[in-house]
């Protein structure tokens, strides 16, 4: 397979794949003997710079260990208005705390969120659960053993990040706040 094929293969695989595609799946996929997930993931990361033009309606984005395309968000209203979407599912204030805590104190019980918030976090805990933003990650070896929650791949994938030690450090984010208000 010579590279124009591969990367005609790619981007194909790109546009139609239905979650984050690794180097690895894609090498396997393809069917090369001698063709390695390095080879494919450099051949991805030169589609993403190829992608990353102003006039390009696609983007290739690393985000949960693998890669996905997606499209410029100045492109949104176009898109929302061929798929009929009208209103978006935003996460409420509570949710979005909820979220913020578990994706920086990771693993974390219900208690110690509910500490930190100063607020029954239960039910928020469950609808972000059953988006799958949060995942269990087992219980706490203390009395009661309470379960220990962590961000999931879909929490990576919906902020577009490619890992979770990726997100801002909250400190360095409020000094940043208090310079600019300087």
């Amino acid at each position: 397979m010579d590279r124009a094929e591969l990367t005609a293969a790619l981007e194909a695989m790109l546009v139609t794949a239905g979650a984050p595609l690794s180097a690895a799946a894609a090498a396997e996929a393809l069917g090369e003997p001698t063709l390695g997930a390095a080879e494919v993931g450099e051949v991805l990361e030169a589609i993403a710079r190829a992608w990353d033009r102003e006039d390009s309606g696609l983007r290739a984005e690393k985000v949960a260990d693998g890669w996905r395309c997606v499209t410029p968000a100045q492109l949104d209203s176009y898109l929302r208005a061929l798929h009929g979407v009208t209103a978006r599912q935003r996460l409420s204030q509570p949710a979005l705390e909820v979220l913020a805590i578990v994706a920086h104190r990771q693993p974390v019980t219900l208690p110690e969120i509910n500490f930190i918030r100063g607020a029954n976090s239960a039910s928020v805990l469950r609808t972000l659960l059953e988006r799958r933003l949060l995942r269990l990650a087992g219980r706490k070896k203390v009395v009661g053993k309470p379960f220990l929650y962590r961000t999931s791949k879909e929490f990576l994938i919906h902020f577009g990040l490619e890992r979770a030690e990726d997100l801002p450090d909250p400190e360095e984010l409020l000094k940043e706040e208090s310079a600019a208000i300087d």
